[in-house]
């Protein structure tokens, strides 16, 4: 499987990365800082610069030739203001879609955030509430769209040793994770096309990895 990702130099990224390769498949990370790139060929990844805030359709449907499936991994990142989590986190979100679509790539996996749901609360820092608004923006859209989506929605992410075993259902309630967990979770996904449609929140939990994408595919 060929799998581009979208932010390939994030922390969950790079596990991401390191795992599908581990296990036989080719990843793809886009990044915007050439300077990166030998941390992607070190994890075993091929490193492609396209800044998704200073691209278009074209070059980047060209870099998803031949993919099986996407993933939107990206960020802004802290100290961002809030306009860059509206260019970032929502309108790359929505460019990558655009250039699945022109590439024919259909599976589009989109890891966004518990808490969007609900407005932000009154005196909620602005930064966060604009990172919040374009989350849940960036899952309207998808949601829209001819695609084999699944939105992940993580729990407060920590870079504890991973465990293995979630909790992987449409309301999870809240809770952290390690990222390394989320990583393989998004691998797992991949692997189980019945979780297209789905909008999954993950944390902690009892149940393997396996089990839980399987039965939250059912």
């Amino acid at each position: 499987m060929r799998v581009v990702i979208a932010g390939g130099h994030g922390k969950i990224a790079l596990l991401l990365q390191r795992h599908l390769v581990g296990r036989g498949d080719t990843a793809v990370g886009l990044i915007r800082n050439p300077e990166q790139a030998a941390t992607l060929r070190a994890a075993g990844a091929t490193p492609v610069v396209n800044d998704l805030e200073h691209t278009d359709i074209t070059q980047l449907a060209a870099h998803l030739d031949g993919a099986d499936a996407v993933i939107f991994a990206a960020g802004a990142g802290p100290g961002s203001g809030a306009a860059r989590k509206d260019t970032v986190d929502r309108a790359a979100a929505a460019l990558l879609a655009d250039a699945a679509t022109r590439a024919g790539v259909h599976r589009y996996l989109l890891v966004s955030s518990m808490g969007v749901d609900k407005p932000p609360a009154p005196g909620t820092d602005d930064v966060w509430a604009a990172y919040l608004r374009a989350k849940r923006a960036a899952e309207d859209d998808l949601r829209g769209r001819d695609l084999a989506w699944t939105v992940l929605r993580p729990g407060r992410l920590t870079d504890d040793p991973p465990t293995g075993r979630v909790t992987l259902t449409p309301h999870a309630g809240g809770g952290a994770i390690s990222r390394t967990d989320v990583a393989h979770v998004l691998a797992a996904l991949l692997d189980e096309p019945r979780t297209a449609g789905a909008t999954l929140e993950l944390v902690d939990g009892p149940t393997p990895i396996a089990d839980a994408v399987r039965a939250a595919a059912t």
